[in-house]
């Protein structure tokens, strides 16, 4: 599984987010390019901001879903999202693409923090997972448009 922590991926995640373009269709989901786009930054600020915010959730359900997070398996289609990343509003993709890059740029300089908090929603993850999981979930938006 590729992590956003391997300079090698985030050059593949740069390269492939250059590639999208404000009128891209996506193969699936509701959201436009500007949406996925503000929606992509949700859970790179989480990594960054490193709160020690946590959420009550369903054991059962994150126990499930937290190894998917991390490995090689792609997730489905139309997953369920979390309520604060859902892209409910129209956004403009000029105005949040160049905030994403800087996120995406922000997060791999982390590669070599030691302290994290745990992940709000999925608890305890290593550095090694915070790397995959954000990698896994970029290119899996960057599917979704074709990219």
């Amino acid at each position: 599984m590729k992590s956003l922590f391997d300079p090698e991926a985030h050059r593949e995640i740069k390269s492939r987010l250059k590639q999208l373009r404000a009128d891209d269709k996506p193969a699936w989901g509701r959201m436009s390019a500007g949406q996925m786009v503000w929606h992509c930054q949700f859970p790179l600020k989480i990594a960054i901001k490193n709160k020690d915010v946590r959420m009550r959730t369903n054991p059962l359900l994150l126990w499930f879903f937290k190894k998917s997070l991390y490995n090689d398996r792609l997730w489905r289609k139309n997953l369920p999202t979390a309520p604060g990343a859902k892209a409910t509003e129209p956004r403009d993709f000029d105005a949040e693409f160049p905030v994403l890059i800087d996120l995406v740029d922000a997060c791999h300089a982390l590669k070599d923090r030691k302290v994290w908090n745990p992940h709000p929603m999925f608890g305890e993850l290593t550095p090694e997972q915070w790397g995959k999981m954000q990698y896994k979930h970029l290119d899996h938006h960057l599917r979704q448009f074709g990219k």
